[in-house]
């Protein structure tokens, strides 16, 4: 069977080929066809039912490219090993300026860590660093909270870094504070317009907060992010977790391989999964080096730090 795609945009052609025809080629193993440039687009051969599940594929980055998206490196494949013809990939981000984004969970991991934040009211994601744990979580809480589902968004993580004390930065507490909380600011940053974003933390749209400043409060109407949760000691976690109000999400993130509490001190993350795992309402995804979606090396560090250790158990 043959299948002609016209394609009469440039940059859309460009980008679903990739340089050198490298995305051509992902398809092709991807799906069993074979892909061929032609004045009019691409031509597809193969069986039928294979033609027709890359047909969509193709329609559904044509239909993202003109929505603005553009894959970076390694994206491209990503999305392609992520893509379930049967459920949305991606997450159609709108903020008040009009401004439209779209974030693809890259891996099979962050697209079961996306649905379980949409099912569940409780979710801990745990896995290594560039996993997507903060910044997908962030992206769902931009997302509910431009559709309405919540009034506000709440980050907050221990501050708690390799020993280092509050006392010892210099200036006010929110100025101490910027350290520990930047990956939040970073995400934010990536998801909304600046003066957006100001606009949002001044009216106390976007609240970012120590772990310290929970205590006491109920949390109605929020999409509230702990981060960095393997610092969290039991009692700190037990706090957070009870802070959850009405019609309100809580995501918990964090790496229980990286924690910076001291010595011989329960770490909660640890103690959270133990309690709270056969709690129906509360879903706990883990994700691994498959998972991670930054620099190529940065998933062989993580197996041989996991070597390494594995070695010394032995």
């Amino acid at each position: 069977m043959k299948k002609l795609i016209n394609i009469g945009n440039a940059d859309v052609l460009k980008e679903i080929c990739g340089v050198e025809d490298k995305n051509l080629k992902f398809i092709e193993k991807k799906f069993n066809v074979k892909l061929s440039l032609v004045p009019e687009g691409i031509l597809l051969r193969g069986k039928n039912n294979d033609i027709t599940l890359a047909l969509q594929f193709i329609n559904k980055i044509i239909a993202l490219q003109k929505e603005g998206l553009a894959f970076g490196e390694n994206e491209f494949e990503g999305y392609l090993n992520s893509y379930n013809p049967n459920q949305e990939n991606g997450l159609q981000i709108k903020v008040s300026s009009g401004k439209k984004r779209v974030v693809l969970p890259k891996t099979e991991g962050q697209n079961d860590y996306v649905e379980a934040i949409k099912n569940y009211d409780i979710v801990f994601s745990i896995g290594p660093a560039g996993t997507g744990k903060t910044y997908l979580a962030v992206v769902m809480a931009v997302n509910y909270l431009i559709e309405k589902k919540v009034r506000r968004i709440i980050l907050t993580r221990p501050a708690r870094e390799a020993g280092e004390s509050l006392g010892f930065l210099p200036g006010n507490i929110h100025e101490k504070l910027a350290p520990y909380l930047r990956p939040l600011y970073d995400a934010l940053y990536d998801m909304i317009e600046a003066d957006i974003i100001e606009n949002y933390l001044e009216t106390g749209i976007i609240e970012i907060a120590p772990l310290a400043y929970m205590r006491g409060r109920t949390l109605n109407n929020a999409f509230v992010i702990l981060d960095e949760a393997q610092n969290c000691t039991t009692d700190q976690l037990k706090m957070f977790l009870t802070r959850l109000g009405f019609n309100s999400k809580a995501v918990i993130t964090g790496d229980i391989t990286q924690s910076d509490l001291p010595g011989g001190k329960p770490i909660g993350l640890i103690e959270a999964i133990k309690i709270l795992k056969y709690i129906k309402g509360i879903k706990f995804i883990y994700l691994s080096k498959k998972d991670v979606v930054r620099h190529p090396l940065i998933q062989q560090i993580i197996q041989a730090y996991e070597d390494f250790y594995s070695e010394q158990v032995e």
